[in-house]
């Protein structure tokens, strides 16, 4: 991917921070279910920080996880997570 920070990426990927435990939580999410994200990490990554914060009303809110269909997620649940994951790969 030449642009990561785009609404419509070509992978899910994953904004997150190391002390977030809602980001751990969605990680762990992806890994029971072998599913493929990439994980953008805001420690550091000012362009990042400024992408999330753009996306979500001037809020550095993690995990912002962003599907290829456009579709965005914000601090979700497993089930929002499964939801989403069934509306992408159908």
């Amino acid at each position: 991917m030449t642009n990561l920070h785009t609404t419509t990426p070509s992978q899910i990927v994953m904004y997150t921070t190391e002390y977030c435990s809602d980001c751990h939580r969605a990680k762990a999410f992806f890994e029971a279910n072998n599913i493929e994200y990439l994980r953008i990490r805001l420690e550091g990554n000012e362009e990042a920080v400024k992408f999330v914060m753009n996306i979500n009303n001037g809020n550095q809110s993690v995990p912002t996880i962003i599907f290829p269909d456009g579709s965005i997620l914000v601090e979700p649940s497993w089930r929002e997570l499964r939801k989403a994951i069934e509306k992408n790969h159908s």
